[in-house]
């Protein structure tokens, strides 16, 4: 369904035309009737489905036109996230889309001095998007007022479970004076969420399931690479100088893993920037505008950054080490393949890994495909790839990476 046909304020329309959306996605053309006209919803999608901009543009339209209805301060809708970084990223999203709007937005988030933070939500906002850390702290303080809220948004409510918020969300369910709608939205669904989300949604709530057989996206073509796990940073870098042109991220198991990587790229002449929890939020923002911004740049990871980050542009998700939960594989490759984009999952299999790669190849019910390398043959500069003809490249390409005769399969 085109946005122009959806009864909203016309600045709303500009914006999203602005901003290229066009057409909803299947996620969008079901919550949006459903949120605006106040029913609580549980949705399931999985990532790159365009769930943000599914609930922030009927609350934009349900909070615009109520401003122009009547001067009443406080804020009327408070979004739940688990990160900072998603906290960052849905707060443009609504600025993008609330743009010359009686609707105001702001993002809270911890890591960061509390000061601008409490001066920007005492001087009035009517969307809040706030970690729930630095949200109770807001509160407890005095600075954050949430009796006006109206509208409660819990986004990847999943991995707001996994990181213990449960009882920080009862608790704010509780905290709520009016009756609110309560939008509940999540990548994955299990018993424990569902029952979850029972608890706290309405009886009558809409419940929408996207493509829930498919657990990955069909935009992504999965492969694997087995190697020592002291050989993997060599393969790497291999992997890099045969592809200079990507656009790629690195998932690692650790910290120190992730300084590791970024280290041994840079003795190989590749400028890499880290993402996780031992940064500090301004070390974290710099390394994701770098990464946005600049080319040849690589992003390497720990799981921080495997759910709801929306990095446009990635060619390629490298998985250095396996994720102990295979559903966290499912997240990270989620980076790729976005929208109508395609993109590559390729995974560095140890022997010690095998058995992750059993459960994530049960979790996702395909057998993925094997290519093979020869790590003793040498691999070209990228002055030398730049010399070769499309011929020599081509030869130069399965001489190195070379697909095993498996197939995909289900299980």
């Amino acid at each position: 369904m085109k946005f122009e046909k959806y009864d909203i304020a016309d600045e709303i329309k500009a914006n999203l035309i602005e901003n290229g959306y066009f057409r909803t996605t299947d996620i969008q053309f079901k919550t949006i009737p459903a949120i605006l006209n106040k029913e609580d919803v549980l949705a399931i999608a999985q990532t790159g489905t365009g769930k943000t901009a599914a609930f922030a543009i009927p609350i934009i339209a349900r909070i615009h036109e109520a401003n122009l209805k009547r001067d009443r301060p406080g804020v009327h809708c408070l979004v739940m996230v688990p990160t900072r970084e998603l906290a960052q990223q849905i707060g443009k999203v609504f600025s993008k889309l609330s743009a010359n709007t009686a609707a105001t937005n702001y993002s809270v988030y911890g890591g960061v001095e509390m000061d601008q933070q409490i001066a920007q939500v005492a001087g009035g906002v009517d969307i809040l998007i706030a970690t729930p850390g630095r949200m109770f702290d807001l509160i407890r303080n005095g600075h954050l007022d949430v009796s006006s809220v109206k509208t409660l948004v819990l986004d990847e409510a999943d991995r707001m479970m996994d990181l213990g918020f449960i009882d920080e969300i009862i608790k704010i369910k509780k905290m709520l004076r009016h009756r609110h709608q309560t939008l509940f939205f999540s990548a994955t669904i299990n018993k424990e969420i569902k029952k979850t989300a029972y608890d706290l949604i309405h009886s009558t709530a809409l419940r929408i399931q996207v493509s829930p057989e498919e657990f990955v996206s069909k935009n992504v073509t999965h492969y694997i690479i087995r190697v020592g796990m002291d050989d993997k940073r060599h393969l790497l870098v291999n992997f890099l100088k045969l592809h200079p042109e990507s656009k790629l991220i690195v998932f690692v198991r650790t910290q120190v893993r992730a300084d590791r990587v970024i280290a041994h790229l840079a003795k190989n002449g590749t400028t890499a920037v880290g993402l996780h929890g031992g940064l500090l939020q301004n070390e974290r923002d710099k390394n994701l505008e770098r990464f946005r911004n600049e080319k040849n740049i690589v992003l390497v990871a720990t799981e921080l950054s495997a759910r709801g980050i929306d990095l446009p542009g990635i060619t390629h998700v490298i998985n250095y080490d396996l994720p102990d939960d295979p559903e966290n594989y499912v997240h990270r490759i989620g980076r790729t393949g976005r929208g109508f984009a395609k993109g590559d999952a390729i995974s560095f299999v140890s022997p010690e890994e095998n058995e992750k790669l059993a459960l994530v190849e049960a979790f996702i019910e395909t057998k993925i495909t094997e290519i093979e390398v020869d790590m003793n043959k040498p691999v070209a500069s990228e002055k030398e790839i730049e010399e070769m003809d499309i011929a020599e490249m081509l030869a130069f390409e399965e001489s190195q990476f070379e697909p095993s005769k498996k197939k995909k399969k289900k299980h």
